[in-house]
């Protein structure tokens, strides 16, 4: 069973990266595969949060989709697309400054999937105005996204699991991580315009066209943005006070979405439209895939395999932790990659001089996993539902076209944070 997860998953994967298949139909086939010769069961697909389908993934980012399915009808996304194009004074690498840092700052405080389904729409109309290509921006601001997203507890899932499993705290998030974070993004905005060289070409008459315009035209339906911008305000609140509330961000997602709904008062269609339902169908078939991997114990024996090779030297143990996790997770989803890596941390946590809550294990984990979702298009839930959004919009981005981007900022965010973890923990501590 093991090998067969393995080959599964293998074979899988490779549909995936070469799109010799739609990834949706590699995903489900996988799926399908390892349920039908009873790798999985329908306990451990449906049922187990071990192993089975990320119910709270799946209803959060459905909930988060009609929710700017209502808030499209509204103007706003053109409203602060034209505004930021005037802002930027039409040069595309402010824009894609300005954009990348919005992101960054948002994903903070949302998780990240939710930051890209709100600004998205905003580049697409941007790059719309100015006759631009959007693909180079959908994919700074999805690897901004994964950067910024480290800063806080909240910010991706797996600082969640890490956050329960070692009892930190926000602020413990806040003072080890947002510094290396803010670190990260300014050398990551460094380098845009050599990643993306060759994207930022503008027609003169375009830019001319755009700072003519009024954003606040662009606003349809102010009443209804303002009943978009209370839910907003409520989802966000809960999101941010998850720990407090002790509501799952998917629960607050759906209800926000319900309310949203009622109020607008739109036909079915024109919120139902915003559903990316291969991307929901996907993200299925990888849980389900990657739960084989779980069950059947792949995942643990390469963890425990990494931990064994520290010998005890908590700083070996931190910089392979650090490396491990970045290539693990760009592979793998990072939440079951988390789930199964927290208990072994904590193990050599424990067999460390300073077992403390605020142990470089703990951050090296989180850096490396929350990083590693940028190494290719599957790494993150964020990077798959960019990629279905540019999809829709008639710009598909292919997996090696991501990926191609996504090593090389993994492998500079990666290198940034060693001698981070290595100066603030091991040297200044």
């Amino acid at each position: 069973m093991t090998m067969l997860a393995i080959g599964v998953f293998i074979v899988s994967y490779l549909f995936i990266a070469t799109e010799r298949i739609p990834k949706t139909h590699a995903a489900l086939g996988g799926a399908a595969i390892v349920l039908a010769l009873g790798v999985m069961g329908s306990q451990d697909a449906f049922y187990s949060r071990e192993t089975g389908i990320d119910w709270d993934v799946i209803f959060l980012l459905l909930g988060m989709m009609i929710i700017v399915g209502v808030l499209r009808h509204t103007g706003v996304f053109e409203y602060t697309a034209i505004w930021a194009a005037k802002r930027a004074k039409g040069s595309a690498l402010r824009i894609m400054i300005l954009l990348v840092l919005i992101t960054a700052v948002a994903s903070a405080f949302l998780d990240n999937v939710t930051t890209i389904l709100l600004i998205a729409p905003v580049t697409l109309l941007v790059c719309d105005r100015l006759a631009i290509n959007p693909v180079p921006f959908l994919i700074a601001e999805v690897l901004a996204s994964n950067i910024g997203g480290a800063a806080t507890l909240i910010g991706d899932p797996p600082n969640i699991i890490i956050g329960s499993r070692a009892g930190l705290t926000f602020n413990d998030f806040l003072v080890h991580m947002t510094p290396i974070v803010i670190i990260e993004i300014a050398v990551f905005t460094l380098i845009l315009p050599r990643l993306f060289r060759g994207s930022f070409a503008v027609d003169p008459e375009r830019v001319a066209d755009v700072m003519a315009l009024d954003e606040r035209e662009a606003i349809r339906d102010p009443g209804l943005l303002i009943k978009c911008g209370l839910v907003l305000a409520a989802v966000f609140t809960g999101f941010i006070g998850h720990s407090i509330f002790h509501i799952e961000p998917s629960v607050v997602a759906l209800l926000g979405a319900g309310i949203l709904i009622l109020a607008s008062r739109l036909p079915q269609r024109d919120y139902m439209a915003a559903v990316e339902w291969e991307t929901l169908l996907f993200f299925a078939g990888l849980f389900i895939m990657i739960g084989a991997l779980v069950k059947t114990g792949v995942i643990e024996r390469l963890a425990a395999a990494a931990t064994d090779a520290t010998g005890g030297n908590a700083l070996v143990a931190t910089m392979l932790i650090l490396g491990v996790s970045a290539v693990l997770s760009g592979v793998i989803d990072n939440i079951p990659y988390v789930a199964t890596m927290s208990p072994l941390v904590a193990d050599l946590v424990a067999r460390m001089d300073h077992s403390t809550p605020g142990h470089p294990l703990w951050w090296s984990l989180t850096l490396g996993a929350d990083f590693g979702g940028n190494l290719t298009a599957v790494g993150a839930s964020a990077n798959v539902v960019m990629l279905g959004i540019a999809r829709r919009a008639d710009y598909p981005i292919s997996f090696w076209e991501f990926t191609r981007k996504g090593v090389v900022v993994t492998a500079i965010t990666v290198a940034v944070a060693a001698p981070y973890l290595w100066l603030r923990y091991f040297v200044l501590a």
